[in-house]
């Protein structure tokens, strides 16, 4: 079971995740009223997976945890199938195909990006330490934007974007895990969520889900809003770290698990 401590695109999966606003949690395509929190953490952690639920492998060699937490979140794509299968074993089974190629293909210590979405809205905890670093309020660095890991954590979103819209469990899950962390970061959506494209030369997220990005940080602005969230004012991200929106490359490759460049030489992850 999913571990929680609490329980052009279609605009109307975005809209369903902006009613988390007014209180109603989607589960299922049903909304459920939330309940009231006394804890000043107004955002609550998703229902998400964690690495035991999915039998991640250990690291090859332990992750680096930084004080400091990220500015940024990143949108990636898997570039995979745009499976029909929601269910929550392809899920399971999504996370660790992910792992394998990360580690055993490209050569790194663990899953390159901390969160995973599947299509089926199943939220999952992608590299070690990632879900203990964000409670605390620290950066689990992880491998998934050149020159940039350092400052940003990253969510892998499972398809292919680029002419197919994502589907409404997966927005849904999307926006409740923007305002998640958010919140527990202290950022600005309209400042802090972007795509991997705004930092790197690649086509990723997908011209579909990129093109989401605008309403997505509405959505994510409105849930916080909602639940007496202070959001800090914009302009606040470092300009050394400020997106330089390169150009995508007419010739990037087409490959499983490939969404471009995840390390430079300006990282220290591995």
């Amino acid at each position: 079971m999913p571990d929680s401590p609490t329980a052009g695109p279609d605009r109307r999966t975005l809209l369903r995740g902006a009613a988390l606003t007014s209180g109603a949690v989607a589960i299922g395509g049903a909304f459920t009223v939330a309940p009231v929190q006394a804890s000043p953490v107004r955002i609550a952690e998703p229902s998400l997976y964690t690495r035991s639920d999915w039998d991640a492998r250990s690291p090859s060699s332990p992750v680096q945890i930084l004080a400091e937490p990220p500015t940024q979140i990143v949108v990636h794509h898997t570039a995979t199938p745009n499976s029909d299968d929601l269910s929550e074993s392809h899920a399971l089974a999504l996370s660790r195909s992910i792992q394998n190629f990360h580690m055993d293909d490209n050569g790194w210590i663990d899953a390159g990006q901390q969160l995973t979405i599947s299509r089926g809205g199943h939220i999952m905890e992608g590299r070690d330490r990632a879900l203990p670093a964000i409670r605390e309020g620290t950066h689990c660095v992880g491998t998934h934007v050149a020159n940039h890991n350092n400052t940003t954590i990253g969510i892998e979103n499972e398809g292919t974007y680029t002419d197919v819209e994502p589907t409404g469990e997966l927005i849904d899950a999307l926006v409740e895990t923007l305002a998640w962390l958010c919140e527990a970061y202290g950022l600005n959506p309209e400042d802090a969520i972007v795509g991997h494209r705004d930092f790197n030369a690649t086509e990723c997220p997908g011209e579909v889900l990129y093109g989401m990005l605008p309403d997505l940080r509405s959505a994510t602005t409105s849930v916080l809003e909602a639940k007496g969230v202070q959001i800090p004012p914009r302009g606040g991200t470092h300009p050394d770290n400020a997106p330089s929106y390169p150009e995508v490359p007419a010739d990037e490759p087409e490959r499983t698990f490939y969404h471009g460049p995840a390390r430079g030489p300006d990282d220290i992850s591995r």
